[in-house]
C-alpha cells in the first residue's frame, strides 16, 4: 500500500481506533480494524528457528509449536564467521515462515557477550561488535530478500538476564557508542530490518522503551532507520512517554488498558495527536507492507533444508585441540560414552526453542553404517550427582576400545533464557567420569555441547576436543564427518574463553541488580580486556584448528583514503597441508601513541577462504574508514585520530603473522585525565576497575541496590525486591503458580520451575497488569500495592475506597 493510501487509512480512524493499533490483539497478532480494511499481522519466535505456536501443533520440546527447521543457534553460527551462511540460513528461515503463515521473524540477538554467564548467550553472535553486526546484517538480508520482517533485538544493553525486567545498565558514552550499540548500527545501515525491539531494562536511568535518545536520536536520526519500534513482551513502562520517544507497538496484547491510556492523554493535552499518528502509520505500513509481500517461487525441499543444517553445523564447529588423535579411522575400535551422544542438545531453552528432532551422534553412526557400536551414557542428564553403575558400564567399555568419544557438555538446567549462570562449571558427574575414564584409556576425544565457554582443568588429559556448541538438529551428523574426517573443522571461536571465572573482565560487576548494574571495565570486553591486561587464556578470540594448515604472505595496503572511503587489504594465503578446507582470515587494527586509552587491537574486517591443497588465493578486505575511529566525548561524535595504526593480519587475535603500518590523515582528540591513555583504563593489568575510574567518565549519580522496605514500593519494583512484605510475598506464590501453567522454556519440568521463579521474582509490580491481558486493572493494581507498602489492607482491595493515585 502506499504512503498516500496509508494517510488515507489513517484520516478514516478515530483516535480510539489509532490507539488500538498500537497494542496487540494477542499474544503473537497485531490488531485488525476490519470494517476500515486494516488485516492482522502474525509475528512468531525466532532466531535460529520459526516457533510459530498453534494449539493444534504437537506438544513437543515443550510448548505447542508447529513443526521446523532448527539450524545452529546464533552462538554457533557465528563461530562460522561466514556471512553467505548466514544469509542462507535466513532464506530457509523466511521460506518457512511464509508457509507458515508467519509475517514477521523476532530475530536476530546482536547483544554483545559481556559475560560468559549470561544465561541467553546462545542467541547472541560474539563479544565483538563488528563480527556480531556483519553476521547480523546477511541474516536479515537473507530473511528480508524473501518479504518477511525481522526484529533486531534486544534494544540495548540486554546483557544478563538477572534482574532485566528492571534493571538499569549504566554504561559511559564511549563504551555505549563503541561497543554495544555498534553491532546495531551495523545491522540496522546495512542489513535494513523492517523492525526493532526494544529491550526490558533500562539504560541509565530510562526504560529502553521510552528512551528518546536510543530511539528517535540515535536509531532513527543518526542510523536513518525508518521502520518500526516495538517492545519485546511485556517491556513497557509507561505507555504515553513511550509514544513520544517513539515506541510503535506494544506487544502483547494488555486488554485495552494502554489504549486508554493514550486516548486519555491526548484528551488532557498530555500527548499531541500527531505523535501517535507517526507511530500508527508505522504500523499500517508494517502489516500492509509484509501481509502484501511478494515471496519467491523457487523454495528449498526439507531434505534441502536438513542439508542446510548440516553445512551450517559443519561450519561452526571448532576443532579445541588435536594432537594427531582425529580425524579417526572408520575400522577403529570405538567407544562412545556420554548421556548426550544419544540426546544431544542441540538448541538452547527458552522463547527461541523449536518444535525439531534432532539427530544424535549415536544416530548418526548408525546412519554411516556403525549399526553396534559400544556406547554407555555413563551420567543422568537432570542429576549432576555422579552415579556409580553408569560410571562402571562406561569404564567397560572405555578399557577395551582403542578409542573413546566423551560427549559432555552444558544442560538446560545450566543456561537458559530467563536466569544466568553462577559459574563455568560443566556438571560434577561428567567431570568425575572424565578423570577417571582418561585413567583406563588414553586416547580420548571430547565433544563438547553448549552455548557458551566453560572452565575446561582437564584440557591437558585429553588427545582432542571438538566444540559442536548448539549446533542445530543436524549436529549429531556434522559431529560425526568432522570427527571420521569426512570434513574438515574450519569454525574459529566468536569469543574468548577464559581459563577461569576470576579471570573474566566484568567478574566483580556481574550480576549486578536488582535496580543497577555499572560497567565499570568500560570498553574491555573480551578480548579486548585479555589482549591489553595480558592475560593468559583457554583459547583466544578467532581461534580454531583444522586437519590442514595455512600460511599467510605478501600484505599490502591502500595509501590511506579520504574520511568516509575505504582501504584495502590485500595479501595471500596458502593452504600448505594435504587436505581442502577453509581458512577465517582476519585482519585487526591497532593505534602507536593514542592520546585515549584504547584495546591493543580490534577486528576490522574478515573473510573465509575454500582452499584445496596446495592451492594459494589472493585475499582482499576492505576496512571503511570508520573502523578507525574512536568515540570523542568531547565533541559527541566518532574522529579519527592521526597518528601511526598497525594493520594486523592472522589466524586469531593472538596470532599475527603479518604486519604493516598506515598513516590516516586524522586530526588531535579531546580527552579528560580519565580519557587518557596514562589514566585507570589506559594501564591496568587485572579485572579491578574502581568505582572512581568508571564514574569519572560516567556522568551519573550512583544507583543504590540496597533493598527497599515497605513504604517504599513502587510500581517499578520487582516482587523479588518486596520480600519483606507479606502480601507480596503470597502474590509471587500466586504467580508462579501461573506462569507454571503458562511457560513451556523446556521439555524438563525443572528447567520451567526454575524460569518460572526467576521470572517472577524479576517481575516489576505493574507487569502484573501487563501481563493478564486488561483482567487485572492499573487501579485495582494500585489497590494491592497500597497493602504491599502496609497502606491498606485487602479488604479495602475486596471492596475498594477512592483514594489519590499513586
Amino acid at each position: 500500500m502506499k504512503k498516500r493510501t496509508l494517510q488515507e487509512v489513517l484520516a478514516s480512524l478515530t483516535l480510539e481506533e489509532k490507539a488500538s493499533l498500537l497494542s496487540g490483539r494477542d499474544f503473537w497478532r497485531t490488531k485488525p480494524i476490519t470494517e476500515k480494511g486494516i488485516p492482522s499481522m502474525r509475528m512468531a519466535d525466532g532466531p535460529h528457528g520459526v516457533r510459530r505456536e498453534a494449539p493444534w501443533a504437537e506438544k513437543q520440546n515443550g510448548g505447542r509449536s508447529l513443526p521446523a527447521t532448527c539450524f545452529p543457534t546464533e552462538s554457533a553460527l557465528a563461530c562460522s564467521w561466514d556471512t553467505a551462511l548466514c544469509r542462507r540460513v535466513g532464506q530457509a528461515l523466511a521460506q518457512e515462515c511464509v508457509e507458515q503463515g508467519v509475517q514477521v521473524l523476532l530475530g536476530p540477538g546482536v547483544n554483545i557477550k559481556r559475560s560468559p554467564l549470561c544465561g541467553r548467550n546462545f542467541e547472541y553472535f560474539s563479544e565483538d561488535p563488528l563480527l556480531a553486526g556483519k553476521l547480523a546484517a546477511a541474516y536479515i538480508r537473507g530473511i528480508e530478500g524473501w518479504g518477511v520482517g525481522t526484529s533486531l533485538k534486544h534494544f540495548a544493553l540486554n546483557n544478563q538476564e538477572n534482574y532485566r525486567m528492571r534493571v538499569s545498565a549504566e554504561v559511559d558514552e564511549r563504551t555505549m557508542r563503541e561497543l554495544y550499540l555498534k553491532p546495531f548500527e551495523i545491522a540496522v545501515k546495512e542489513g535494513r530490518p523492517g523492525t526493532v525491539m526494544a529491550s526490558y531494562n533500562r539504560v541509565n536511568g530510562t526504560h529502553s522503551t521510552e528512551h528518546p535518545v536510543l530511539l528517535k536520536k540515535i536509531l532513527r536520526e543518526e542510523w536513518g532507520f525508518e521502520g518500526l519500534v516495538m517492545t519485546d513482551w511485556g517491556a513497557l513502562n509507561d505507555r504515553v512517554k513511550a509514544v513520544r520517544a517513539g515506541l510503535d507497538l506494544e506487544m502483547p496484547a494488555s486488554g485495552g488498558e494502554t489504549d486508554r491510556m493514550i486516548v486519555q492523554a491526548v484528551r488532557q493535552g498530555r500527548l499531541r495527536e500527531d505523535e501517535v499518528d507517526r507511530c500508527c502509520l508505522r504500523v499500517l505500513h508494517m502489516v500492509f507492507h509484509y501481509l502484501q509481500a511478494q515471496h519467491p517461487t523457487k523454495r528449498l525441499s526439507a531434505k534441502q533444508k536438513k542439508a542446510l543444517a548440516k553445512q551450517a553445523a559443519l561450519e561452526s564447529a571448532v576443532l579445541m585441540k588435536n594432537d594427531g588423535l582425529l580425524p579417526l579411522q572408520e575400522k577403529d575400535n570405538i567407544a562412545v560414552i556420554g548421556a548426550l551422544a544419544n540426546k544431544m542438545r542441540f538448541q538452547g531453552a527458552g522463547s527461541s526453542l523449536v518444535n525439531a528432532q534432532g539427530v544424535s551422534l549415536l544416530a548418526a553412526m548408525r546412519q554411516n553404517g556403525r549399526a553396534y557400536v559400544n556406547a554407555a551414557a555413563g551420567y543422568h542428564l537432570n542429576d549432576p550427582r555422579p552415579n556409580d553403575a553408569l560410571e562402571r558400564q562406561a569404564l567397560a567399555y572405555a578399557k577395551t576400545a582403542n578409542t573413546v568419544i566423551y560427549v559432555m557438555g552444558l544442560t538446560e538446567m545450566f543456561e537458559s533464557e530467563g536466569y544466568d549462570r553462577t559459574h563455568l562449571r560443566l556438571p560434577q558427574n561428567q567431570v568425575q567420569l572424565l578423570e577417571k575414564l582418561v585413567k583406563v584409556n588414553p586416547n580420548v576425544a571430547v565433544v563438547l555441547i553448549g552455548g557458551a565457554p566453560v572452565e575446561m582443568p582437564w584440557l591437558d588429559s585429553v588427545r582432542a576436543v571438538l566444540y559442536a556448541g548448539l549446533g542445530g538438529e543436524q549436529v549429531g551428523a556434522a559431529v560425526y564427518d568432522l570427527l571420521f574426517g569426512k570434513e574438515n573443522p574450519s569454525g574459529k571461536l566468536a569469543e574468548t574463553w577464559p581459563l577461569s571465572l576470576q579471570d573474566v573482565p566484568c567478574a566483580k560487576y556481574y550480576p549486578m541488580g536488582p535496580r543497577a548494574v555499572t560497567h565499570n571495565e568500560g570498553i574491555y570486553v573480551g578480548y579486548r580486556y585479555y589482549d591489553k591486561a595480558k592475560k593468559e587464556v583457554l583459547f583466544p578470540f578467532g581461534y580454531g584448528l583444522s586437519y590442514t594448515k595455512y600460511t599467510y604472505s605478501a600484505l599490502e595496503c591502500d595509501l590511506f583514503p579520504q574520511e568516509g572511503g575505504v582501504m584495502r587489504v590485500q595479501f595471500e594465503v596458502c593452504n600448505a597441508g594435504q587436505r581442502e578446507g577453509s581458512e577465517i582470515a582476519q585482519v585487526y587494527i591497532g593505534k602507536r601513541g593514542s592520546a585515549v586509552h584504547r584495546p591493543v587491537r580490534t577486528l576490522a574486517g574478515f573473510q573465509r577462504v575454500h582452499l584445496k591443497p596446495g592451492e594459494r588465493q589472493r585475499v582482499c578486505i576492505e576496512i571503511p574508514w570508520s573502523e578507525f575511529a574512536v568515540w570523542e566525548t568531547a565533541s559527541h561524535s566518532f574522529a579519527v585520530e592521526n597518528g601511526a595504526y598497525e594493520i594486523c593480519v592472522g589466524a586469531n587475535s593472538r596470532e599475527i603473522l603479518l604486519k604493516e603500518f598506515v598513516y590516516p590523515d586524522g586530526r588531535l582528540l579531546e580527552a579528560t585525565d580519565a580519557e587518557s591513555a596514562h589514566g585507570p583504563y589506559g594501564e591496568f593489568s587485572g579485572n579491578d576497575f574502581p568505582d572512581e575510574a568508571f564514574y569519572a567518565v560516567h556522568q551519573r549519580e550512583p544507583v543504590s541496590n540496597e533493598p527497599l522496605l515497605p513504604g517504599e514500593y513502587t510500581m517499578q519494583t520487582t516482587l523479588g525486591e518486596m520480600r519483606a512484605s507479606r502480601a507480596a510475598r503470597n502474590l509471587e506464590r500466586l504467580a508462579v503458580q501461573v506462569s507454571l501453567r503458562a511457560i513451556r522454556f523446556s521439555t524438563n519440568p525443572a528447567v520451567n520451575r526454575k524460569v518460572c521463579k526467576t521470572a517472577v521474582r524479576d517481575l516489576p509490580f505493574k507487569n502484573l497488569a501487563f501481563n493478564m491481558g486488561g483482567v487485572l486493572s492499573f487501579d485495582r493494581l494500585e489497590q494491592m500495592l497500597r497493602v504491599c507498602n502496609h497502606e491498606a489492607g485487602w479488604q479495602e482491595v475486596v471492596a475498594p475506597k477512592k483514594h489519590r493515585r499513586r
